[in-house]
C-alpha cells in the first residue's frame, strides 16, 4: 500500500514547477537531501532553501525522476524547523533540526514516511565516466538532413593510435539515442552511456560518431511538433551518409539504444549499414511493447497489471502525441526480416521498458539466417544495461555503474570479429 501511495507522487512530480515565498530566515539556507525508503526501493528528494529579495523560497527536486524545481508552500519556517506542503499531490514535509540534520516525516494521502535530510546536494559517483584529456583523437563535426532541414552536430571519435595507415580499415559506428530529445552522450540521470561506449570503443580499435538529437544541444532545425521515429531515422541515415562521404573508415554500422535500436533495424532493412548493434531495441509492435512495459512496472510497484493494448490506445496522451500514435502502430517485423547485414541484438533480463522475454525471441525468430548474428540476454541488467535490483527506472540514477563492462566488451569483440 505504501508503494502505491508514493507512485502517485512519482507520476505527479513531473508536472509541477515553481517556488513559493516564505518568511525570511537564514539558518536553514542551502541544499538538503535525503532518501525516502519504500521497502525494496527508495526515492531521493532534495530541498533547496534560497534567499531571494528578503524572503526564503523553498523548492524540491526528485532527481531519480529527473524532476526539478517543484514548488513548496510554507506552513512554518524557523531557524530549526521546517514545514512545507505540495498541495497538488496532497503531500507535506515537516522536520526539526537535530544534530545538524533535518529529521522529519514526509506524508501523502494519509500515509507517512520518515525522511531525514542532510546538508548538501546528493553526491553521485560515476566511476566509468571518462574525463579529458583523452588518449585518442576527437573532432567536432556536423552533417545535414536536407529533407527535414536539420543540421546535426556531434563528436567523431577516432580509435587509439589511428593514423593514415589505418584509413579504410577501421570500423565506425553511428550512435542513435533512445526516445526523447537527448544530447550526443545520451545523458540521463547524470549518466552518459554514449560517452562511455565511445571511449571504450576508441580504446579497442573502433571509431564512433555520436550526435545531439535535432534541435537539441548544438544541433539545429528539424520539426519537433509532429516528429516520429521515421523522421529520426532520416537524421541517422544522414549520419551514415556523412561517414561514407569521408572515405576514411572501413565497415560502417549503427549502434542504437531503445528507439535507436528500431532505427538501426530500419537502416539495415534499407541496406544502408554494414552491421548494426541493437541495445534493447523493440522486436514487437509498439502497442504490445508499451502495454507490456506498463504492466511490468505496475506489477513491480505492487499494483494490478491490467493494461491492455486497447486501453493504451485510448489514453488521451496517446491521442494527442504524434510520436506515440506513430510508435504504437509501428511493427518492426518487416525491417528485422529484411536486415541483410550482421546484427547484434542484446537486452537485459530485468529491463522494464523493453522486456527481453518478449522482444528478443521475436528478433531471433525474424532475423534472416546468418552465422554472424548474435542475440544475447544479460542477467540482472536493466534498460540502461546497468546491474540492478528491480529494473525500475527509479533505480537508474542511484546506480553508480553507467553500463555493464561485459556489454562493452561484447560489443567491441563482436564488431572487431566481423
Amino acid at each position: 500500500m505504501k508503494r502505491k501511495a508514493i507512485l502517485t507522487l512519482l507520476h505527479a512530480l513531473v508536472a509541477l514547477s515553481g517556488t513559493a515565498q516564505v518568511q525570511s530566515t537564514t539558518a536553514l539556507l542551502g541544499t538538503w537531501n535525503g532518501k525516502l525508503s519504500l521497502g525494496a526501493m527508495s526515492l531521493t528528494l532534495v530541498f533547496h532553501l534560497e534567499q531571494q529579495e528578503g524572503y526564503v523560497t523553498v523548492a524540491m527536486d526528485s532527481p531519480d525522476q529527473g524532476a526539478k524545481g517543484i514548488g513548496c508552500l510554507k506552513e512554518y519556517l524557523s531557524d530549526d524547523s521546517l514545514a512545507v506542503r505540495l498541495d497538488m499531490i496532497n503531500a507535506s514535509y515537516q522536520a526539526g533540526l537535530k544534530e545538524g540534520k533535518l529529521v522529519g516525516t514526509f506524508s501523502q494521502n494519509g500515509m507517512s514516511f520518515p525522511l531525514t535530510l542532510t546538508r548538501g546536494g546528493d553526491q553521485l559517483r560515476r566511476p566509468q565516466l571518462p574525463v579529458p584529456p583523452y588518449p585518442y583523437r576527437t573532432e567536432e563535426v556536423s552533417f545535414r538532413n536536407e529533407a527535414d532541414s536539420a543540421t546535426l552536430a556531434g563528436t567523431l571519435t577516432y580509435p587509439l593510435g589511428f593514423d593514415a595507415m589505418s584509413e579504410g580499415k577501421v570500423p565506425v559506428v553511428l550512435m542513435v539515442t533512445g526516445s526523447g530529445m537527448q544530447n550526443r552522450d545520451e545523458e540521463i540521470f547524470d549518466h552518459k552511456p554514449f560517452l562511455v561506449i565511445a571511449d571504450y570503443l576508441a580504446r579497442h580499435g573502433i571509431a564512433s560518431l555520436r550526435y545531439d538529437d535535432r534541435d537539441t544541444g548544438a544541433s539545429e532545425g528539424g520539426d519537433l511538433q509532429s516528429v516520429t521515429t521515421a523522421d529520426f531515422m532520416r537524421d541517422a541515415a544522414a549520419g551514415i551518409a556523412y561517414l561514407r562521404s569521408l572515405d576514411t573508415f572501413g565497415r560502417i554500422g549503427c549502434l542504437g539504444h531503445s528507439e535507436g535500436g528500431s532505427i538501426a533495424f530500419m537502416l539495415a532493412a534499407q541496406g544502408k549499414t554494414d552491421f548494426i548493434v541493437s541495445l534493447a531495441g523493440p522486436g514487437v509492435k509498439g502497442d504490445t511493447l508499451l502495454a507490456a512495459q506498463a504492466n511490468r512496472i505496475l506489477s513491480l510497484s505492487g499494483m494490478p497489471a491490467t493494461m491492455t493494448t486497447a486501453h493504451y490506445r485510448q489514453q488521451e496522451a496517446v491521442q494527442q502525441n504524434p510520436w506515440l500514435r506513430w510508435f504504437i502502430d509501428y511493427d518492426p517485423s518487416d525491417d528485422i526480416r529484411r536486415a541483410g547485414c550482421p546484427v547484434f541484438a542484446l537486452n537485459g533480463a530485468t529491463d522494464c521498458q523493453v522486456l527481453s522475454s518478449l522482444n528478443l525471441p521475436a528478433i531471433r525468430r525474424l532475423l534472416p539466417p546468418s552465422d554472424k548474428h548474435l542475440v544475447k540476454e544479460y542477467p540482472a541488467l536493466n534498460h540502461l544495461f546497468q546491474h540492478c535490483t528491480t529494473g525500475l527506472p527509479s533505480e537508474y540514477r542511484q546506480i553508480e555503474e553507467t553500463i555493464s563492462p561485459e556489454v562493452l566488451a561484447d560489443i567491441a569483440a563482436w564488431i572487431n570479429a566481423l
